[in-house]
């Protein structure tokens, strides 16, 4: 069982920075892949950026790609997006997710635990 806690969103300014961060539970952690997903109103829930256990291997949507970077320190049991050039369409609820085994971590349904989420809103 792995809960996760997001933490560190708020309002910038278009073109400044965020760090999010997602606290995790549970003794197995580092075995976990994580992703963070994000929701606009109105929209899809869609795929932001994914780690491997290790963090070695990593994966970012095409709009958050060279502004957006996902890191993990299994020893705190944590992970973090680092989000930078924030544009007002980066404004979502950010959700962190672990998943245990699959294929494709761009998908939602690959992942077995999700957060509360953490909202991030970006003025123009």
């Amino acid at each position: 069982q792995v809960q996760l806690v997001e933490s560190g969103g708020g309002l910038v300014q278009a073109g400044g920075s965020l760090r999010l961060s997602c606290a995790a539970s549970g003794r197995t952690f580092s075995r976990y892949t994580v992703g963070w997903f994000r929701q606009a109103p109105g929209k899809e829930r869609e795929f932001v950026a994914h780690a491997s256990w290790s963090g070695g291997i990593t994966s970012y949507a095409d709009s958050v790609k060279g502004r957006f970077t996902i890191s993990r320190d299994n020893s705190g049991h944590m992970v973090y997006l680092q989000m930078n050039s924030l544009k007002p369409e980066d404004t979502a609820v950010y959700y962190c997710a672990a998943a245990l085994s699959g294929t494709d971590y761009s998908r939602l349904s690959a992942y077995n635990y999700r957060g509360q989420g953490t909202q991030v809103t970006v003025a123009s």
